[in-house]
């Protein structure tokens, strides 16, 4: 299967090929009747067009094979350069042979395979039209001629002029989709290093919670012990008594959270999504939410069309989400302002969660989900970065923009990955 990024290589050069012979056709086909039409040369116009016909064909073949989904081998390149390069020598035999102002086209394949092939392709690609060049200098008909030297002359001329403006557009407009090609792929590459950085800090990030985890279960079972051993000794003390409470209740909350990462753990290497509804999953996420920042006022705006949704929702989708409400406010809060909104909206193809806030904003050279870097002063820089990691793994995307009141985070997720079709 040709991968969508395919922009350099066999299939590409096969591509490349199969749009040029289109244009040779048709250039060719224009050459030949201007020549027995407008200048009344005598070139044997029977062979010429049966000639181009074959071409014809061959384009057709060629273009019906690069539609099927099997991949192009350095090879299958090889034999569509060669099929060129055959039927180019063909016709420059019946019109001159080496002398024709337009066999340097012969050196387009070279130009073409140089960028697509390994050395050896193209070291065979030279060799074809090479000996195609010198079978031409002996083996041609002479061009026909107008019957005077001086407009002789002035043909030739003309036909290099226009030779040469084809040769600077071949290798002009290629050598800059090449040059675009090149830089996609550096581009490409530069990504896939940041996202493996950002996944393995990641990844220690999260071995060193599960080690964490292990080591609190101990201190925080000593506390639930003595707590209740504490309040007998006390129990005349009712302000002691009030601290003991909220004491108990911080302990309960950090063995709550504690087993809920024990279960997204297992619930992660099980891969089985959690089957739910939209409106479920997101009020889910509220009540969660409003447990974390109670002093939140958040607005939610949940399309009609999209609260029945069901989803497969993976395990890190709700953590993304609550993270993203987290931040919008801590946002809202450098701005003493407690106000966060929530809308949900759907497409045919797309699932889109925007989370905003009456923050300071953006800045213009932040990077989102940068791991280890955050504007807040207690942050830890991992909130976003594990969203926007959530989002690749989900093949969706997380983009930030401001608004003229704050900032806006817009998760976008594909429902042919997250929907539910039962």
């Amino acid at each position: 299967m040709h991968s969508p990024s395919s922009r350099s290589g066999p299939f590409a050069l096969a591509r490349t090929l199969a749009w040029l012979r289109l244009c040779a056709i048709a250039g060719q086909s224009v050459a030949i009747l201007s020549c027995v039409t407008l200048l009344n040369l005598d070139v044997p116009l029977l062979p010429l067009m049966i000639g181009v016909c074959v071409l014809a064909v061959f384009a057709a073949a060629a273009s019906f094979r690069l539609g099927m989904p099997w991949k192009v081998s350095e090879g299958e390149a090889i034999v569509h350069i060669a099929a060129d390069t055959l039927v180019l020598g063909y016709l420059l035999y019946f019109t001159g042979g080496a002398s024709n102002p337009f066999v340097t086209l012969l050196l387009v394949p070279i130009a073409l395979s140089a960028a697509a092939l390994s050395i050896a392709g193209v070291s065979l690609v030279a060799i074809l039209t090479g000996v195609a060049y010198v079978l031409l200098v002996p083996y041609h008909l002479p061009l026909p001629t107008l019957g005077s030297s001086s407009l002789d002359l002035d043909l030739y001329v003309a036909g290099m002029g226009v030779n040469f403006v084809i040769m600077a557009i071949l290798l002009g407009v290629f050598i800059s989709n090449l040059a675009k090609a090149i830089r996609h792929q550096q581009g490409e590459v530069q990504r896939v290093r940041e996202r493996a950085l950002r996944d393995e800090g990641i990844l220690a990030i999260a071995t060193q919670a599960a080690g964490a985890a292990h080591e609190l279960n101990t201190p925080l079972s000593t506390m639930r012990t003595l707590l209740p051993e504490i309040r007998r000794e006390h129990v005349t003390d009712n302000a002691l008594g009030d601290d003991l409470d909220l004491l108990q209740g911080q302990v309960e909350r950090c063995r709550t959270i504690l087993r809920e990462m024990v279960a997204f753990g297992q619930a992660q290497l099980s891969q089985v999504p959690e089957r739910i509804t939209l409106d479920e999953f997101v009020h889910g996420c509220m009540e969660r939410f409003q447990l974390l920042r109670p002093e939140a006022e958040v607005t939610l705006a949940v399309a009609d069309d999209a609260a029945r949704l069901r989803l497969r929702s993976p395990p890190g989708l709700r953590h993304a989400l609550i993270n993203l409400l987290n931040n919008a406010a801590d946002a809202s809060a450098m701005n003493a302002s407690a106000a966060v909104s929530l809308a949900i909206r759907r497409d045919d193809r797309w699932l889109e969660l925007v989370v905003s806030d009456e923050g300071p904003g953006f800045d213009e050279f932040d990077e989102l989900g940068t791991l280890g870097l955050s504007q807040k002063a207690t942050g830890l820089g991992i909130g976003l970065a594990l969203a926007e990691a959530t989002a690749e793994r989900l093949e969706g995307e997380l983009a930030a923009s401001n608004t003229g009141h704050g900032a806006q985070m817009r998760l976008r997720l594909p429902l042919s990955v997250i929907g539910d079709p039962a």
